[in-house]
Order: structure tokens, then sequence, then C-alpha cells
């Protein structure tokens, strides 16, 4: 027997209301998005003007922005920060911008974190995106409360996502937990709710690593490896940044041993958590390698760790291909599985008794992280292979 809810003398069942209230949600037109710049003041404006402060005036810190399917920093997520800053500063004089260091953490300010995300026209982080999803959050540390929160929908026009230099660099990416509770923290986060635990327990080593990633770019080796070995000595220092920024800031002193060592370290912590996507970049619809020794020379010591590590781990892998959305579906699948192969032959070289360890697949571009098809340094996490602990 149905449900019955009455209206004067007319009987509608519940779930007849339900049915028409699920069409009428879906029926509703997404967004339409706007020119970036605008889209970013919206957000500001909502974030800043509606928060729920009781304090007159407000320390604020900035947990830099970053691209919600890469976890990186990029020219479009810094370019955000620096408006935000102006926009306070012009806008909004109850806000003071501080320093993002272990000393304003201590005095428990103000956090705002944000996330910038390519998007298709229905809000989804599949297939072409065509759109991004600007998402802004004010956590106050001294209520443990989230107080606000900003967001809009950008135009893809003019917006450039190329990873800043210390993600444009990294030799590889898999998930990693520190990443993943920041943008907890920021898209799946409502007012008033409770600040997550293990997104505050990180905040000082996530400054650290700030410090270390900001110490690499202006070509401080020695003091960005300082910040990242300090990082890692801190609750929540375990972080997938902090191994890649060690690898890097031991590149870039031609220390071998510990460049090694380093670079086994973020393998066994891809093995481990299975997902490991190592950026090896090939010539435009071939499987050679580009032609740019500053980027090749350390593939050699990458793929040799690789095999190595998964042998002593007793590991058997799957080697998959991927491409960015340039060009017909069949082309790239085709190619996807081409790559893999080449690389699974490295990996086997002087070591073909472990062939029945190994398998080569392909995916084209059917699991884009980034999905804008731009074909540069913004998408070459697309263009990447990746290696899969599967059953041996």
């Amino acid at each position: 027997m149905s449900i019955l809810t009455r209206f004067g003398r007319i009987l509608i069942p519940l779930t007849l209301l339900a049915s028409a209230a699920a069409a009428s949600a879906q029926s509703a037109p997404p967004p339409t998005p706007v020119p970036f710049q605008q889209a970013l003041q919206k957000a500001a404006d909502d974030l800043f003007g509606k928060a729920a402060l009781t304090d007159q005036q407000v320390d604020l810190v900035i947990d830099p922005l970053i691209d919600a399917a890469s976890g990186s920093q990029s020219t479009a997520t810094r370019s955000m920060q620096q408006t935000l800053i102006e926009i306070v500063r012009k806008s909004y004089p109850r806000f003071t911008v501080r320093s993002f260091d272990s000393g304003w953490l201590a005095r428990k300010p103000v956090v705002l974190v944000g996330t910038f995300t390519a998007v298709n026209n229905n809000g989804a982080t599949d297939g072409a995106r065509d759109a991004y999803r600007i998402c802004l959050t004010l956590a106050d540390l001294k209520s443990n409360s989230v107080v606000s929160k900003g967001v809009a929908r950008a135009r893809i026009e003019g917006v450039d996502t190329t990873p800043t230099l210390y993600y444009r660099d990294a030799p590889l990416w898999t998930k990693d937990q520190a990443t993943d509770v920041y943008i907890k923290t920021c898209q799946g986060t409502k007012l008033g709710e409770t600040i997550d635990p293990a997104y505050v327990e990180r905040l000082t080593a996530n400054a650290f690593v700030n410090d270390g990633i900001l110490a690499y770019e202006a070509q401080r080796f020695r003091e960005a490896l300082a910040y990242y070995r300090a990082a890692r000595t801190l609750p929540g220092g375990e972080q997938h940044r902090v191994r890649i920024g060690t690898y890097l800031a031991a590149s870039k002193l031609a220390r071998r041993d510990d460049m090694v060592d380093a670079f086994g370290d973020l393998i066994d912590y891809g093995l481990g958590a299975n997902q490991l996507m190592v950026k090896l970049l090939f010539k435009p619809g071939t499987t050679q390698f580009i032609d740019d020794p500053g980027i090749t020379e350390p593939y050699p010591m990458w793929l040799s760790q690789i095999a190595t590590r998964a042998r002593q781990k007793g590991a058997c892998l799957e080697v998959v291909g991927h491409t960015s959305r340039t060009g017909p579906p069949q082309v790239n699948e085709r190619l996807s599985a081409l790559r893999a192969q080449f690389v699974m032959d490295l990996l086997l070289t002087g070591m073909p008794e472990d062939r029945t360890r190994m398998i080569a697949s392909g995916r084209g571009f059917k699991e884009n992280l980034i999905g804008t098809g731009k074909d540069d340094g913004s998408d070459a996490l697309d263009r990447r292979v990746e290696f899969k602990v599967i059953g041996c």
C-alpha cells in the first residue's frame, strides 16, 4: 500500500512527489561558465563577504591552491592566489593575509584552501573538459569549523594550467593522502562542519613543503632539501610531495646516491599504494622518447629502480600506456598499447626471466586525469605510463 499525502481533497503518493523532484533536479541546466577573472571574483565575494566569523579583524593564511585532478599547482592556481590577496586588500580589510608558516599557524588563523578543476558541462571530471570549477573554503582553526564557501564555473579559454616548475619536474605521480584530504576539505565540506583532523594535523608539514617548493623553484636546492627533511619529521610529514622534493633537490645537487635512494623511496611508496604513474615523454605519434637528454637522461635509472623494487617485493606488474585526447580513439588505444610494450621491453632488458611477471596494455585517453587535450605541459599526466600491481 502506498503512503499518501493529503492536499485538500487530492491524495498524492509520496513516491510520485520524490520522482518529480528528482526529475526537476536532473533537468536543471548546468551553471553557465563565465570568464575566468569574473568567476574568481564571484567566488571570492561569496567567500569573504559571507564568512561566518565574529572577530572584527581576522588573520588569514593561504594553503596554496591546487588543481584537484593532478594535485599540482599551476600558473593558473598561482595567479588565483595572488588575485585573492589583491581582492582581500582592496575590498575586505577585515582580513589580513599572513605568511603560511608555523608561527602564524600556531596562532590558529583562518585558513583558505582552494581547488581548480577541469570539468565537463555537467560538472563531471570525465570525458572532454570544457570548463573549470573554482572551489574556495575558509577553515577557522579557532572554532575548528568551516566558516565560508565560494564556488563558480569559469570558461576554459585563456587559462594557463601549465604546472609550476616543481610539479613539471616531478618524475611521477601517485595518490597522496595529504592531497586527498586537502581536496576533501575544500570540496567535500559544508558550512559549520568540523575541519577534518587529518588536514589540521598536516598543516605545519604543509607549510614546510610549500617553503621547499618555493626554494626549489628559486634554485636554492640545499635550502629546499633542508625543508623537505624537516617536513618529514613532523606529524603528517610522510607525504608524496616530500619524497618528490627530496629526489628533485638531490638531483639538482648531483648527489647520485641520494637521488637513487630517493627515487627508490618513491617507487616503494607507489607500489605500496598500487598506483605508480611515471611521466615518460614520447615523440608525438611514436613509441620513441623525446629527443631531449636533459629530460630523458634519468629514464634508465628510473626503469631499473622500478624493475628492481618490484622484483624485491615479489610484485607482478601491469604496464599501462595512456595518451591525451588528441586524435582518433582507435589510434590512441593502439599507440598507448605500443608505448606500454616498449616500456615493458626496457624493464625486461637483461632480465628476460621476469617476462612472466609483467603484461602490457593501453587505455588510450579513456582514463585522462586532465582531459583538456592541449598536448602541452598542462596535460603531461594524460601521456603517462602507469604501473599497477596485479596478482601473479
